[in-house]
């Protein structure tokens, strides 16, 4: 059993950045790939980016590559998510996620999500 709480969410305008966290707790924090998602309104979720536990090894969404940084500290059991140069389509109400194993090579079969905190981007 893995409970995740996200923060540093909330509204900017186009151009700027927010950095949102995910506190991770209830299991053993190195055994997890960590990811970010999102939903937009009127959309289907989508993957946003993703950290192996260990090694450097990231994966992100075409959408928000050079824009959109993640990185953990699993000293602190958290994983954030840099964003910069936002964009109104970046609105969305964003999900940390963790799927049990190392590998980021699927963007699937994550098993435990947070509850989802808002970004509203203003143009």
């Amino acid at each position: 059993q893995v409970e995740l709480v996200e923060s540093g969410g909330g509204l900017v305008q186009s151009g700027g950045s927010l950095r949102l966290s995910c506190v991770a707790s209830g299991d053993t924090f190195t055994n997890y790939a960590m990811g970010w998602f999102r939903q937009a309104p009127g959309k289907e979720r989508e993957f946003v980016a993703a950290r192996s536990p260990f090694s450097g090894a990231s994966d992100y969404t075409d959408s928000v590559k050079g824009r959109f940084a993640i990185s953990r500290d699993n000293a602190k059991n958290t994983v954030y998510l840099q964003m910069n140069s936002l964009k109104p389509e970046d609105t969305a109400v964003y999900y940390c996620a963790a799927r049990r194993g190392a590998s980021i090579l699927v963007r699937t079969s994550y098993n435990y999500w947070g509850q989802g905190i808002r970004v509203t981007v203003s143009s």
